[in-house]
């Protein structure tokens, strides 16, 4: 009997991702957002609705490829898109495109719609949308689908060693 309620209390218990611990052994603040997801909806207008919180607020990681850099990461707004040209101009490429889904995983350790900026296998190449300015926090993915996390936008740039620039 008291192993089952053991192992019900591990059930409940919230495990923490990656980023978490990462933002923790920084000494870097941070809130935590789980919801449900599904396939379906992986979007951040999705995101938005369920935790309550405007679609601007919310920045979606995407990682692309330059022909001179390799892997460079965009962290921008999720109701925008990622102009690659100010991207590549920005990251010193001549030429940059999105990297194949199916190198998502080995490329970063994340799957999609559980990719974020932190804890990536390797430090990329970081530019952060400059409409992060505007929030004393944003939101990105905490590493896992279904889990986010709200830090300051000038901790993530410590963190990946990024840049605030215009990519949208």
């Amino acid at each position: 009997m008291n192993n089952e309620v053991g192992i019900m209390a591990k059930k409940k218990k919230k495990l923490k991702t990656n980023v978490m611990r990462i933002l923790e052994q920084h000494k870097i603040p941070y809130k935590e957002f789980g919801f449900p997801w599904s396939e379906e909806h992986l979007g951040t207008d999705s995101v938005a609705e369920k935790i309550g919180v405007d679609e601007s607020q919310i920045f979606k990681t995407l990682l692309t490829v330059g022909n001179k850099t390799g892997p460079v990461v965009a962290v921008i707004p999720g109701n925008k898109e990622l102009d690659l040209k100010k991207l590549a101009k920005a990251s010193g490429n001549k030429k940059i495109e999105m990297l194949h889904l199916k190198d998502l995983e080995a490329t970063t350790g994340y799957i999609r719609g559980g990719c974020s900026p932190i804890g990536m296998k390797k430090l990329f190449p970081t530019y952060l949308g400059k409409e992060a300015e505007q929030f004393s926090e944003i939101i990105i993915s905490a590493g896992k689908r279904g889990q986010q996390v709200a830090v300051e936008p000038a901790k993530i740039l410590e963190l990946t060693r990024g840049q605030l620039v215009d990519l949208t």
